[in-house]
Formats: structure tokens, sequence, C-alpha cells
């Protein structure tokens, strides 16, 4: 299955953010449990795509463009308004995850 990151953006104070991150996290358990390779995170240093704010990154499998993009659209943190964010798909040329999609 191709690999995909999806970059955000913070949009919200963080007792907002924090309000919906225990139902991300779940949610990235469960993306686990169904197979899609999921590791969520953020940005040590705190800021975001455009240097402002907070920021973090998504690398999941998904079977195409169309699966990776209704996987995101389904993250609570999205679906709460709490982050912008950006897909994309990512194409391994070398490392741990080399082969696993090699078009």
């Amino acid at each position: 299955m191709p690999w995909f990151v999806k970059l955000e953006q913070g949009l919200v104070d963080r007792a907002h953010f924090d309000a919906h991150l225990r139902d991300h996290l779940d949610w990235v358990a469960d993306l686990q449990r169904r197979g899609h390779q999921a590791s969520s995170g953020y940005w040590r240093e705190r800021k975001g795509m455009n240097g402002d704010g907070a920021g973090g990154m998504l690398l999941f499998q998904a079977s195409d463009w169309q699966e990776a993009e209704a996987i995101v659209q389904s993250d609570p943190l999205i679906r709460s308004g709490c982050v912008s964010w950006v897909l994309h798909e990512w194409r391994v040329v070398a490392g741990a995850h080399q082969g696993s999609d090699q078009a």
C-alpha cells in the first residue's frame, strides 16, 4: 500500500485543541488496528507549516488517494476545525519503508 503524509497547522487555542486530542489519539489507534501503519506527532519546536502556532504530521498507508483523503477527513482534529492540513503521497526511495510501494 502507498504511504501518505498529512501535514497540519494548528488553528485554535490550546484548550480547544486539547478538548479533541483524546479522540484524535483513539482515532490513530483505530487506524493502527485496521492496518494503516499510522504514526502521529507534533513538531518539537511547536511551529506550524508557516512558522506560527503548533503543527504536526500523520504518516500512514492507504490503498489509494481517495482512501487517504477519506481517512484524513475523518480525523477528529479536522472535523472539529482544530487544524488545517495538506496531504501528500510519499514515494519512498530508501530506508525502512523501501519496497512498500514502488510504482
